[in-house]
């Protein structure tokens, strides 16, 4: 059992990432709750094939079950509201917890409904995919998709606690799990070139999901993003190195009207694009970015994307949020474990980005 610290500058929280905590989730979770009501809001689909163990954990902790039938497609506002009648019709008041048990868009949305409901209740994470465990159930990001894009009515919510159960993830599809492997290769490329290493030289191991490969790349995403998150918890600054991937992704995504892909893959098709992009501005060799590319692609398949247009997606990068004073950030790579912010770029060297990603994604399948 590892015991991670989160310190931002809104709450001190700490992730538990541990085999089969759920079975024993009340020995973390009663210490939060106290003697307020807990309410576990859960994607049905999660909850019928992981809520029988989370249900014995919480043997000695009384509970409240909401589950709602969540997706990309279902992550706007009229669920969350769907989701606040029931909270309200059930008597939950300010004193309420919420945990949210599912993958990253139940975290998300959960996440922003605790900080809507009522003006704000706690909230515990219990992610069950790889890519919320080692990313979107740490750090307090929350919030719901709109039409023109993901993710652009939200808010900041830090949990009080993230439960990792890494043998949750034993259920999951082989393409949940790939998925999830994208946001690890940015970890590895963001910020650790020994866990792109890793990534690199144990694929085989990683994806024959290895227990104790398996804990290690989520205790070691969870501790880099605790530290991004610990030095600039809003995204002022660092925290944005973290979108690596995610301006062309979210575009990609919004494109194909969140049908087609799963959120890693998105990232995943994200990262070589970037990687176009940074070796035409100067801002990473030749070499670099070719290795990059080939652990990316190597933890695939990336679905088809035929049919994709580069140039009527390219102009969604501008919609993203990150854009701001109409000047759209990219966070590009310079090397295996530093990657630079780069503004002001051209929209027809973003487009031919685009175009070479997509390129190489259909030379790969």
């Amino acid at each position: 059992m590892q015991r991670i610290p989160v310190r931002a500058a809104s709450a001190a929280y700490e992730v538990i990432v541990e085999a089969d905590c759920l079975e024993k989730a009340a020995e973390y979770l009663g210490p939060v709750v106290k003697n307020r009501r807990l309410f576990v809001v859960a994607d049905e689909r999660v909850w019928h094939a992981q809520g029988d163990r989370l249900r014995k954990g919480l043997a000695d902790l009384p509970f409240e079950l909401i589950t709602a039938e969540l997706g990309e497609q279902r992550k706007r506002l009229s669920t969350v509201e769907a989701m606040a009648e029931r909270l309200h019709q059930a008597g939950a008041d300010r004193s309420a917890v919420l945990a949210a048990f599912g993958g990253g868009v139940a975290g998300d949305m959960v996440g922003f409904l605790g900080a809507a409901y009522m003006r704000g209740v706690d909230v515990i994470q219990i992610p069950t995919t790889l890519l919320s465990q080692v990313d979107s159930a740490v750090g307090g990001k929350t919030g719901v998709n709109l039409a023109g894009g993901k993710n652009l009515f939200g808010a900041f919510l830090q949990p009080k606690l993230a439960l990792i159960d890494t043998h949750a993830l034993d259920t999951l599809p082989e393409r949940e799990i790939r998925a999830g492997l994208y946001e690890v290769i940015k970890y590895g490329v963001i910020w650790s070139p020994e866990l792109f290493d890793l990534l690199e030289n144990k694929r085989d191991a990683v994806l024959a999901r290895e227990a104790e490969l398996i804990e290690r790349i989520v205790a070691e995403s969870v501790r880099i993003k605790a530290e991004v998150v610990a030095e600039d918890e809003r995204e002022g600054g660092l925290r944005r190195i973290l979108n690596y991937g995610h301006t062309f992704g979210h575009a990609l995504e919004a494109e194909t009207r969140y049908e087609l892909l799963l959120h890693g893959e998105a990232v995943g098709w994200g990262m070589i694009a970037a990687g176009r992009l940074g070796e035409a501005l100067g801002t990473i060799s030749h070499e670099e970015r070719l290795r990059i590319e080939r652990v990316i692609l190597a933890y695939g398949p990336i679905p088809s994307l035929e049919g994709v247009d580069a140039a009527r997606t390219a102009p969604r990068v501008m919609g993203d949020k990150k854009t701001i004073g109409g000047k759209t950030n990219f966070i590009l790579p310079e090397r295996i474990g530093q990657v630079k912010v780069v503004s002001d770029v051209a929209m027809d060297a973003v487009e031919a980005a685009m175009q070479a990603a997509l390129d190489a994604v259909a030379a790969s399948s």
